[in-house]
């Protein structure tokens, strides 16, 4: 392909088009207003207009200024000052219209006229930015946002001082309007916690694979230790903010008392929208991305202890309940400046490492050593971990860690599609060894979640049109699956061709997942604490179970006793919980561990934000651009909650941020709260654009053509549907899913 320094010429020849798409829509409104006004003030309702003089002359006025667009569609390097003026022009102009109609009261067709200048300057802009600054291989170095990137984010901040971006229309409006806040957030929300004083001295590494390592090395070729298992989680907050809370700050006030007066389940409240698979499908990711290093010690000084109030009915009370400290970093010297840091024992990226371990020794242990193919017994089930401690319940997977019988049934699924796929490039690709089949099948797996994830997980939990339209655009660009499947990437812009096959950019900071992740990612409502098990043959109820009856050695026994089928059945029929205040499950709130240790979850999920430095809830909607609050009846529409906020924390500053999400009021369509939604829309799409093998690498040279084309044309009903096509009367018709499936029952 030929290209202008780095830039595809088929960048350039799109911002060409751009351009005199928008010339001929100027055109479009110029020459009516000269010539026919009276038809025109018509058609915009405008029959108040006593004389069309003004109209003419705007028309004219039109027609000439857009004179001075053809030399920026001609050469838009040349006369890149004139190419950027084009695309100020546009958003000021929509910025006009925009006024007319919020502050002016004029007819609402205008918005038409406001969507076309800013959909005409946004893909101007996306077209343009590549031109004048062109991808740096992989972003190292202070990330330097464009000019007309910086005006069309200071454009969309003043909108939203008038109109928060939910309330905005869906169609373009919306989803530009994400766009700048994510750009504004890969500028002041990405802070490198890798430059802060370490001992480590790296052993030399193997050269770069062609495939993704087992530790998550040489994602990025110039950075090999980036993002690689055993690396630092990164902060969304500034350093100087993310210091832990000490005492007597740090129990105050006591966490188990939050978790008992603000957390506990008084009545499930069921998110009607979603099955239970999605519950288990985010736990699933999460142990793909993170899991901090836990803390074995024994020693008094490793755990905090938490008073309990009277009639409290912990099992150690009166005595204190304990929860283990999380280890710190072993790299910091000691004394060193900056606040602590906190260690990822798993990769950062979005490589499947769930399934396939994030190191060489688990990888080994999974796999079969023929046909690229991992370990499955004949019955279709994943192998038992042999550790004593499992006592033959748990699955030997890549991280069976707070394992269940909804994560046996994901593992399970995507180990049978690493196969399905090793199958397929088999028969494609004959003379390919174990080696090579495995490699390339984890490519096309890991890719394949990412997807799912992105175009159906999200939407299904994030159900506002714009985000619908946003989270597509993440894989597929703004102008669609089916034409980029037709036509393939047109631009080098992440928003026009998705993120997918895009340069490999890491924005403000060295890429790694953060602490605040984590902390938004605490989504632990979504367990019931009940489960009933139906079959799939006739809907009938089979048996119900208490939660802690399906988690840990529990898990097979519950899998033997009715099978995949009906499992995946009940789950598919099931709501979790709704994430808000009062839907803790209770069974979370005195969970046994494998190891004897009972806690907490609740109490635990509070403790671990103030120790390890997530600012409380108003400190940290600020560092987000988001308003604070001011009193407890801002934070949430309900009066009681209100009350009980301030009987528990006396005043909003001291508000945890777990709690205070689980409280705001959620925009149309969510399942969690906005403030927790900033964080997702940076770090989302971070995951792919920080990834060599979902950017430059993401292609039918390295995935081969078959295994690409599984990846574009896979969904998650087509997955659930290959290995289980008894399933299909159940998903027949449905759209998502991770949404409630048809019931089977026999009318």
């Amino acid at each position: 392909m030929a290209t202008t320094g780095t830039v595809p010429e088929s960048t350039l020849a799109w911002f060409r088009r751009t351009t005199w798409l928008g010339i001929w829509i100027n055109w479009a409104f110029a020459l009516p207003a000269l010539c026919f006004p009276e038809a025109l003030a018509a058609v915009l309702g405008m029959g108040g207009l006593n004389s069309t003089i003004w109209l003419r002359n705007a028309g004219l006025l039109v027609a000439l200024l857009t004179l001075f667009y053809i030399p920026a569609a001609r050469d838009p390097v040349g006369l890149a000052t004139i190419a950027r003026r084009s695309v100020l022009a546009r958003f000021l102009a929509g910025a006009f219209w925009l006024i007319l109609i919020w502050c002016l009261g004029e007819p609402s067709i205008l918005y038409l006229f406001a969507a076309g200048d800013l959909g005409v300057g946004l893909l101007q802009l996306l077209t343009l930015h590549p031109v004048l600054h062109p991808a740096s291989g992989a972003g190292r170095g202070a990330w330097r946002r464009s000019l007309t990137s910086a005006i069309f984010s200071a454009f969309w901040r003043g909108v939203n001082k008038i109109v928060q971006w939910d309330k905005l229309p869906s169609f373009f409006v919306g989803p530009f309007n994400l766009l700048a806040l994510r750009n504004d957030l890969r500028e002041w929300n990405l802070h490198d916690t890798s430059g802060l004083p370490s001992n480590d001295h790296c052993d030399p590494l193997p050269a770069p694979l062609e495939y993704r390592s087992p530790e998550g090395t040489f994602v990025d070729k110039q950075e090999p230790k980036m993002g690689a298992a055993g690396t630092r989680f990164g902060r969304n907050v500034p350093l100087d903010q993310a210091w832990p809370q000490e005492p007597p700050e740090l129990l105050t006030p006591s966490p188990r008392e939050v978790s008992r007066r603000l957390l506990t389940r008084d009545q499930f409240q069921p998110a009607t929208t979603l099955n239970l698979l999605a519950a288990a499908w985010i736990q699933f990711e999460n142990h793909d991305w993170f899991n901090h290093k836990r803390n074995d010690s024994e020693a008094p000084e490793d755990f905090f202890e938490i008073p309990l109030e009277p009639g409290d009915e912990w099992p150690t009370a009166p005595g204190p309940m304990k929860i283990r400290k999380t280890p710190v970093d072993p790299s910091r010297p000691a004394d060193s400046a900056g606040p602590p840091t906190y260690i990822n024992t798993e990769t950062h990226w979005w490589d499947g490492s769930q399934i396939y371990g994030s190191h060489r020794d688990t990888q080994k242990l999974l796999r079969t050593g023929e046909g690229g193919k991992m370990k499955l017994l004949s019955n279709g089930l994943l192998p038992l971990d042999p550790t004593p401690k499992m006592q033959n319940g748990i699955d030997l997977t890549g991280f069976n860690d707070n394992y269940w019988i909804g994560l046996s049934l994901l593992h399970t699924l995507f180990v049978k599609e690493h196969n399905a796929i090793c199958d397929m490039l088999h028969a494609e690709f004959p003379s390919w060894d174990d080696e090579r089949l495995f490699q390339t099948a984890r490519l096309v797996n890991a890719a394949l979640m990412a997807k799912i994830h992105t175009v159906e997980w999200t939407p299904g939990i994030l159900g506002h049109p714009s985000l619908q339209v946003s989270m597509r655009a993440n894989w597929w660009g703004l102008l669609g699956e089916a034409f980029k499947k037709r036509f393939g990437r047109l631009s080098s812009s992440e928003a026009i061709s998705g993120i997918p096959g895009s340069p490999q950019e890491h924005h403000a900071a060295p890429y790694y997942l953060t602490e605040e992740f984590v902390a938004v990612y605490r989504l632990h409502p979504l367990i019931p604490d009940d489960l009933t098990i139906r079959a799939l043959a006739d809907d009938q109820a089979l048996r119900d179970y208490n939660f802690m009856d399906v988690q840990g050695v529990h898990t097979r026994p519950v899998i033997d006793k009715h099978g995949l089928s009906d499992l995946y059945y009940s789950f598919g029929r099931m709501h979790p919980g709704a994430i808000t205040l009062h839907n803790f499950p209770k069974a979370l709130q005195q969970f046994r561990r494998i190891n004897g240790d009972v806690m907490d979850l609740g109490a635990v999920d509070v403790l671990r934000d103030r120790e390890r430095g997530v600012p409380r809830y108003n400190q940290f909607r600020q560092s987000l651009r988001k308003a604070p609050i001011t009193s407890f009846e801002a934070m949430t529409e309900n009066p009681e909650w209100a009350k009980e906020l301030k009987a528990v924390y006396e005043h909003v500053d001291r508000v945890d941020t777990m709690v205070g999400m689980f409280a705001e009021p959620v925009p149309k369509g969510f399942g969690f709260s906005d403030t927790a939604f900033r964080v997702f829309i940076l770090m989302a799409s971070r995951r792919l654009k920080s990834d060599r093998f979902l950017t430059d690498d993401f292609s039918p040279k390295i995935y081969s053509e078959p295994g690409f084309q599984w990846v574009e044309n896979t969904t998650m009903t087509d997955v659930l549907l290959r290995h289980h096509p008894e399933l299909k009367p159940a998903l027949a018709g449905v759209a998502n899913p991770f949404a409630p499936w048809k019931s089977t029952a026999k009318t």
